[in-house]
């Protein structure tokens, strides 16, 4: 099954390229590896804001990484020109807004890596960072960056 056609099962529509910013592109391309610029999460169109063991759940910091691979799936997208080119997610690094006390950015951050997976298959399975951050631009909960490897 294509990944567009996995894509559809899961009915998810793939977002626009958001526009940057700051001083900086959506995403590089060196050799065979994309590198996407970190995408914050977003709910209704706004950044979606709050701090994690402050005024949101795990599960909804989850929900809010699951957004971000979405938007993150989109500038992919765009920056292959096709997803059926992505040979293999190779790196996801997420930042977690969250209290001092907070301890499960890696719980969070699986939303992002469960639908990579869900999508790619066994090309979806990546290395990984999670960290607890006191802030993100914006307010936003949750902000992923990725890198991917194209055939």
């Amino acid at each position: 099954m294509s990944i567009y056609a996995k894509l559809k099962a899961l009915d998810i529509t793939l977002p626009p390229v958001a526009i940057p910013a700051a001083a900086y592109v959506p995403f590089v391309q060196t050799g065979k590896l994309v590198f996407l610029s970190g995408h914050i999460a977003k709910k209704d169109g706004k950044p979606w804001v709050g701090q994690l063991g402050k005024n949101m759940t795990t599960a909804e910091g989850k929900a809010a990484a699951r957004a971000v691979a979405i938007d993150l799936m989109g500038t992919l997208h765009v920056a292959a020109g096709d997803l059926d080119r992505v040979k293999r997610i190779v790196k996801v690094m997420s930042l977690v807004n969250s209290t001092g006390d907070f301890t499960e950015q890696h719980l969070v951050t699986n939303g992002a890596s469960e639908l990579l997976g869900e999508v790619f298959g066994n090309a979806g399975a990546h290395a990984r960072s999670a960290f607890g951050v006191a802030q993100i631009p914006l307010g936003a909960c949750v902000e992923i960056e990725l890198i991917a490897e194209l055939v």
